[in-house]
């Protein structure tokens, strides 16, 4: 019970949504990113980097997992989703599991999320949301752009917010799930991302580029011999009443080419009504 009160002194209201679903994270070829050499330079790796995105919409869907840590104030709250996405139609769907007691209880079923192009829905969202409706959110009028409210970042908005990278340093070779691949380290700016992110995307982007204290997010991008993303983890911090958190958002993209079907419920199963804080 003392966990649960810490909590949710720790978030307070400008991390309600985040807290909520807690109720309810170039080349191509044999010269591409897995190969390159120790004396890749930095505006090699930054290149290689920013054309991640394409790479990904050239292959089209893919396997996700994701990871999203946040520590504010001495606690530290992990949340997992798995799904899939289609990077060309830029839509996908994750389920995202609670830890134990985020939720104010021993458990809660996981959370449904499809993702679309200025969409969030969610289904078991709980805050006296009925279990068979949806809550749809525009993620373009979130101050994080979704990269942290619904406990899970949009795959395709961690990929595109690659395109604002800087400072980029290439780190070595490694292997990833018995993959190939090439690590690149660097900080993304926020607002070179919004402005040169795929349309689908552009909105949500722009949302955090103004939402966030600090316009530099880092980061650490693995790359395969395609070019495509594999992994990326975002570091977030911002500030929320005066106490710091913490966000370490990972997303594992596996799989490429799966079957991804996504249908957004109508309109009728969408909820309309108050929402608990």
């Amino acid at each position: 019970m003392v966990v649960q009160r810490q909590q949710r002194r720790c978030y307070g209201r400008g991390l309600s949504a985040m807290v909520v679903v807690a109720v309810a994270l170039t080349a191509g070829g044999c010269s591409g990113p897995a190969g390159a050499s120790a004396d890749v330079g930095a505006d090699a790796a930054a290149a290689a980097v920013r054309k991640a995105p394409d790479a990904l919409t050239r292959a089209g869907t893919s396997k996700a997992r994701t990871s999203m840590e946040m520590a504010t104030g001495g606690t530290r709250v992990t949340i997992r989703g798995e799904g899939a996405y289609d990077f060309a139609a830029r839509h996908g769907q994750l389920k995202v599991v609670l830890p134990k007691d985020a939720a104010g209880g021993s458990r809660h079923r996981p959370i449904t999320e499809l993702l679309a192009p200025g969409a969030l829905y969610m289904k078991n969202r709980g805050a006296g949301v009925p279990a068979d409706k949806w809550v749809r959110v525009d993620t373009t009028t979130l101050a994080d752009g979704n990269l942290v409210t619904g406990g899970a970042t949009d795959p395709a908005a961690a990929a595109e917010l690659l395109r604002g990278a800087e400072r980029v340093a290439y780190v070595g070779e490694e292997e990833l799930a018995g993959v190939p691949v090439t690590h690149y380290r660097g900080v993304t700016d926020l607002g070179r991302a919004a402005r040169t992110a795929s349309p689908q995307v552009r909105g949500a982007l722009a949302a955090a580029a103004k939402g966030f204290a600090d316009d530099e997010v880092p980061f650490d991008a693995y790359l395969d011999r395609d070019g495509r993303l594999r992994k990326v983890r975002h570091r977030f911090s911002f500030t929320n009443e005066g106490r710091t958190v913490a966000v370490a958002s990972t997303t594992l993209l596996y799989d490429f080419g799966v079957p991804v079907v996504v249908q957004l419920p109508p309109r009728k199963d969408i909820y309309a009504g108050k929402i608990e804080a």
